[in-house]
């Protein structure tokens, strides 16, 4: 989507994943906390099909995976796991479609990206797909396929969305350093090059022709101008996390016009501050690259730093709501 300018994103939303396994009331949470910009819950507490990996393995088209002591596989056919991973999602997606009647707006849904897909699915000899470029092809090409069919579920379910495409990208750092494990844990796979990362990530991009994508780590050092290059309307990330090597591309993102999903919620549980002062770091940002104030409202969505699977359902409530709060104290005192 070329006018991302254009497109109204919600001032606060969550990154994906919650505690518990009644998707029903991730549903109800979501959509009461985020009027706005509600997404659509993840559950990974369910079991293996509910986690990232298998979820997002259930949506490939043609490529099936199943659970081996050492994680997701490749196989032939699709078994019990995908059946209970596309099972999960139906249920996710009727809990969502019940809460979300007559709703008008953004509406953000999550799958992995395609280089955290391979770092983490194997192949038939246990070493990861990354191992592989002709099984990394297959592997994007399946997946957009699959995003695609998915989206245009959605669609179909919630037509009055605008729906915004999260791909979750953890391990893309690792996937450009080098820093992937092999099977046997004494070396690592060859760093894939910079410009084959930007273009499969740019085909996959291009596929959400009807609305904006947002690509989210929060792993350490965000390839910030890689993603605006692969044509990322946003990126979503751990506020924590910035250092100021990461002021200059901060900076031409906001000034290019990407906006910045701001992690600045800590998703472990823990005490939560005033949601002003959650949201100082960006004011304090701000200030440092010389950006106008009256820009933040226009360029930064508040969220957690992560998602939440690993916290109590009451924190996890607390935490979404404290975002919502943290982004109208932002809009109202941008200076």
């Amino acid at each position: 989507m070329s006018e991302n300018s254009q497109f109204r994103f919600g001032a606060a939303t969550g990154v994906g994943s919650m505690p518990g396994g009644d998707a029903r009331e991730a549903a109800k949470t979501v959509t009461g906390t985020f009027e706005d910009f509600p997404f659509l819950p993840e559950l990974p507490a369910r079991g293996p099909g509910a986690d990232m990996i298998g979820r997002t393995a259930g949506m490939l088209v043609e490529l099936y995976a199943r659970v081996e002591p050492s994680g997701w596989r490749l196989g032939d056919r699709p078994g019990r796991d995908t059946k209970r991973a596309r099972s999960w999602l139906g249920e996710d997606l009727d809990a969502l479609e019940e809460f979300t009647q007559e709703y008008e707006g953004p509406l953000k849904v999550q799958a992995v990206g395609p280089w955290t897909l391979a770092a983490n699915l194997e192949l038939r000899n246990g070493e990861a797909a990354l191992s592989d470029a002709g099984a990394c092809r297959d592997l994007a090409a399946s997946l957009a396929e699959g995003v695609r069919q998915h989206l245009a579920e959605l669609r179909r379910r919630i037509p009055g969305a605008q729906l915004v495409l999260q791909l979750d990208e953890p391990s893309l750092t690792a996937v450009l350093r080098g820093q992937v494990k092999s099977a046997s844990g004494y070396r690592t796979h060859r760093a894939v090059d910079r410009q084959v990362v930007e273009q499969t990530l740019r085909d996959l991009v291009g596929t959400h022709t009807e609305g904006p994508v947002v690509v989210h780590s929060c792993a350490p050092d965000v390839p910030f101008a890689l993603l605006r290059r692969a044509g990322a309307a946003a990126v979503s990330f751990d506020f924590s996390l910035l250092t100021e090597r990461d002021d200059e591309a901060i900076g031409e993102a906001v000034e290019g016009g990407t906006r910045l999903f701001t992690g600045v919620v800590q998703s472990a549980e823990g005490p939560l501050s005033d949601p002003a002062g959650s949201v100082m770091g960006v004011r304090t940002l701000w200030r440092r690259l010389g950006l106008s104030p009256g820009l933040l409202a226009e360029a930064v969505t508040v969220t957690p730093a992560c998602g939440l699977a690993g916290a109590s359902p009451g924190y996890a409530r607390a935490a979404l709501a404290h975002c919502a709060r943290a982004a109208r104290s932002l809009a109202d005192n941008p200076e």
